[in-house]
């Protein structure tokens, strides 16, 4: 380790250390030698190879309520080294930056140096089209509670401090809350739970982070073009949500869950602006006697109500007391919150959050008028880009269904109306009737008829989406997002429902008030969707409702479930391809292509760095419109400390800042290299689905992962599956890559793509120079690889024989884990081969050491989660027996970080 890494030594040994004192004086000296003799057990064998049996023995010869200790104790020396870790990121970008060394990629500064060619005329034109927007879900691989997620963040705070004896005995204070707080939620999350714990991201990050970024983006121009004032950016960069208003396969989310979420945002960011308006009273206590306060400010002054004889002389202050009074008032109205303190007298509240932003404006033009610019800035400026960013909704809610569910609401309400036959219809009949339908200026439903439940409920969410708009704005609500699309009639269903509760009028004209966005999952689907969207965009009613939206479509990709259906390779590939042709289907019909990404936090999923993602997507798919999920405990590590936050934030930004104008042609692929990946995509598709369609594989998984105990964790309000049935394509694409994780195989991260290269390799369709070629000069195929380095660093095979071996079936037992094998060697050996690189992250040293130092740490819980889940299943119904086997869940998700 060298020099940069001594202070996160340090750190580690101080947290360990106090950790140590904490499970001495909590649990008792014959704990926490116990603790320790695992611990140097754990360590001696990862650093020589040795002494597996020690420790075997040492575990074996546990009895539950001493595994429990155990496993807290090593869970939380995991969730310790995060916190150290972090620091040590921070530390080193601080360290950075005041030594002024050369702009990194991933930041502002380096996106801005590669474009400042352009000018800034051409750059704020950008801006100001531009959207880049991270959405929180709430899908259930965050297994930790937000008590443990309150005491880590005081951790980070006061580890940032300089040492001392005082630091250090608050450090000791919050490790001792950390080890009486209990890992696992007592009850199952309920949506109101999961809105909640979303929400707090803003509280916590959000609502400070993103106008200083602004800022810091803002004044970064105003350096690099040498103009006066610092240009004012658009809100391009902003954060939504999918919690509250994802309904797909979650039969929790109804109407009165998205008028809660739009109620608890709204209270949220009113309390904030309340908060911020009446500290901004205190600051602008400036004198009218003075200097002279320009008319405006004065006559908002005088229509404030204010009564007080002290402050007769101070307008800006009187301003601001008739600015909250109306705030107050707002919050009342919109969200039923109280401010406090209370306003001095009753005002109107705002129609809108415009109106409110115009009177702050107001001040602050004021402020610049009498020649005092530079009280318009900090609080003032922040509380201005506060309300373009967040309005008076904090964050915009995505709808999400199933096409299918919209089929059945569709169907039934054409037969309602005497219209049968509708499931039986082709494409191209469902087509026409549609359009006619959307094409008349009558609804289909009638106050005298009754409908069905699921009608009842899939309206009831709409109008709710339609009185949320009215009451918070139109950016409260904007989108639609539909699951499992392979159809344009997927399309005009969404819209005749969206119709029917008044976001489509009726009638030829039929402006959209909401984008409809399809989302595109499986292989077979993304390799259609190009049809899909030319067949709609060249229908013209669904032309006008796209020219509507200023000729604007957003189309998600779905990246969970196609690894799920094709693997690895297979997947990634089918997302570029299906990119490059949303994109050439967009572009001649002069319209913008706006990709949803739908990542999520491991690489099974989509995951891993989000800057080098973006710069691998296809030229000219991004054009600055980029929107991609934040999943599971992915929010969390991203956003849960505000300086990681602000980080993550604006290596988003300049990366799409970067894949939009900084593009190079040698980024492009070749011919060739094209023709390589169609055949290694193709293979490595086969080898995969060869595997898991395999008789028996099922059942294998089910036996080999803690698959059966996780979905009885309390880690989220939505089911394991879609279905009742357990077929792998309806079993939800989470708890499938989050279990494989869970025993150490990662398998959804990689298989497929050695058999791929030996397949190709061996059959002499090229050499292996080629692969080295790609690697070297294209985004998309180095990435690919990057991100397979990383997850084949987090297996371990040994491990996972271990979750084998509670396979009952001997013969599946060998048969489907000698395969896991010789595909991990493979895959092990190709990818040596096309790096050049023996190690494995030899060219990331950092991220090397971090998964080395957490590999004693995670062989234990993974060693005990074996023999818990055997003796579970042995005898079962044993409630403190399965919740060890919770904690060893929590403990291996938090070692690995990227779990699910």
């Amino acid at each position: 380790m060298d020099d940069k890494e001594n202070l996160l030594r340090e750190d580690r040994r101080l947290l360990g250390r106090l950790l140590g004192e904490v499970i001495r004086e909590q649990a008792g000296e014959e704990t926490f030698e116990r603790v320790e003799r695992i611990r140097q057990s754990a360590v001696g064998f990862r650093k020589e190879n040795a002494g597996e049996g020690e420790l075997d023995a040492l575990l074996n010869a546990l009895d539950l309520d001493q595994t429990m200790d155990v496993v807290r104790a090593f869970s939380f020396f995991s969730h310790l080294l995060n916190i150290a870790e972090d620091e040590q990121q921070h530390r080193r970008r601080r360290a950075h930056a005041v030594a002024g060394s050369p702009r990194r990629p991933g930041s502002l500064s380096y996106a801005l140096d590669q474009v400042k060619s352009l000018g800034l005329e051409k750059l704020c034109a950008w801006f100001a089209r531009a959207q880049v927007m991270p959405v929180l879900t709430a899908h259930p691989t965050e297994v930790q509670r937000q008590s443990i997620l309150d005491c880590e963040r005081e951790i980070a705070r006061l580890l940032a401090q300089a040492q001392s004896a005082e630091r250090d005995e608050a450090i000791h204070a919050e490790v001792l809350r950390l080890w009486l707080t209990s890992m696992l939620r007592l009850h199952k999350l309920q949506v109101s739970d999961e809105v909640t714990n979303g929400i707090n991201f803003f509280r916590l990050t959000f609502l400070q982070e993103l106008p200083r970024l602004y800022n810091e983006f803002e004044h970064a121009l105003k350096e690099r073009f040498q103009v006066e004032e610092p240009p004012w950016l658009p809100p391009f960069l902003t954060v939504g949500s999918w919690i509250g208003g994802d309904r797909d396969g979650n039969p929790n989310v109804d109407a009165a869950v998205l008028r809660a979420a739009q109620l608890l945002h709204a209270r949220l960011v009113l309390e904030h602006y309340l908060a911020e308006v009446n500290g901004l009273g205190r600051e602008l206590g400036l004198s009218g006697r003075l200097a002279h306060v320009p008319q405006e400010v004065s006559a908002l002054a005088e229509r404030s109500g204010d009564p007080s004889p002290h402050r007769q002389d101070e307008p800006y202050r009187r301003a601001l007391t008739g600015i909250y009074a109306r705030l107050a008032a707002t919050a009342q109205t919109l969200a039923q919150y109280t401010a406090s303190p209370p306003p001095l007298n009753q005002a109107s509240a705002y129609a809108s959050a415009e109106e409110f932003s115009a009177e702050i404006a107001l001040i602050a033009s004021a402020l610049k008028t009498q020649g005092a610019a530079r009280l318009a800035g900090g609080r003032l400026r922040a509380l201005e880009r506060k309300v373009s960013v967040f309005g008076f909704h904090l964050a915009p809610l995505d709808l999400r269904q199933s096409s299918d569910m919209h089929e059945q609401a569709v169907a039934e309400l054409f037969a309602r109306a005497g219209i049968d036959g509708y499931p039986g219809m082709n494409e191209q009949q469902r087509v026409e009737l549609l359009a006619k339908e959307l094409a008349s200026p009558r609804l289909l439903r009638s106050p005298y008829v009754e409908y069905s439940p699921l009608v009842h409920k899939e309206l009831a969410i709409l109008e709710a989406a339609a009185e949320g708009r009215r009451r918070f704005g139109t950016r409260s609500v904007a989108r639609y997002v539909i699951s499992h699309c392979d159809s344009v009639s997927d399309l005009l269903e969404v819209g005749l429902l969206l119709r029917e509760a008044g976001l489509v009028r009726p009638g030829k004209a039929s402006p959209l008030e909401i984008d409809i966005v399809p989302l595109f999952e499986s292989i077979a689907d993304l390799a259609n969707c190009g049809e899909v969207m030319k067949k709609a965009l060249d229908l013209p009613l669904y032309r006008r409702w796209i020219a509507g939206r200023q000729n604007e479509h957003e189309v998600m990709l779905g990246y969970s479930d196609s690894n799920k259906d094709g693997g690895y390779v297979a997947s990634n590939w089918a997302l570029y391809k299906a990119a490059e042709t949303l994109r050439d289907v967009c572009k001649p019909r002069g319209v913008r292509l706006r990709l949803f990404h739908g990542r999520g936090g491991t690489i099974g999923r989509g995951g891993g760095p989000s800057y080098e993602a973006v710069l691998a997507q296809p030229t000219g798919t991004v054009e600055g419109a980029l929107r991609l999920t934040e999943q599971g405990e992915v929010i969390a590590s991203k956003y849960a400390d505000p300086e990681s936050g602000r980080r993550n934030l604006e290596a988003l930004a300049a990366a799409t800042l970067e894949a939009s104008l900084a593009r190079r042609g040698d980024d492009e692929p070749q011919a060739r290299h094209v023709e390589i990946m169609e055949a290694l995509a193709q293979t490595a598709f086969a080898a995969y689905r060869k595997l898991v369609r395999a008789p028996g594989f099922i059942d294998y998984w089910r036996a080999s992962t803690p698959i059966a105990e996780l979905s009885q964790l309390n880690i989220g309000s939505r089911p394991a599956s879609r279905k009742s049935t357990q077929t792998i394509d309806d079993i939800r694409a989470i708890p499938w890559v989050f279990s494989w994780s869970q025993s150490r195989l990662m398998l959804p991260g990689w298989y497929g793509f050695g058999a791929a290269v030996e397949d190709w390799i061996a059959n002499q369709r090229g050499k292996t120079e080629e692969l080295r070629a790609m690697y070297r000069t294209w985004p998309f195929f180095r990435a690919v690889l990057s991100n397979l380095d990383m997850v084949l660093a987090k297996t371990d095979l040994a491990i996972a024989s271990r979750y084998a071996s509670l396979v009952p079936d001997a013969a599946l037992r060998a048969n489907v884990f000698s395969a896991i094998d010789a595909e991990w060697h493979l895959v092990r050996r190709w990818l040596a081969a096309i790096t050049e690189q023996s190690e494995l992250l030899a060219d990331n040293p950092t991220l090397a050491r971090s998964i080395r130092s957490r590999f004693p740490y995670l062989d234990p819980l993974n060693h005990l989660q074996v023999e818990l889940l055997r003796r579970h299943r042995t005898d079962g119904g044993d409630e403190k027996l399965l919740r060890a086997i919770h904690l060893t869940i929590n403990g291996v998700a938090a070692g690995l970080r990227n779990s699910g």
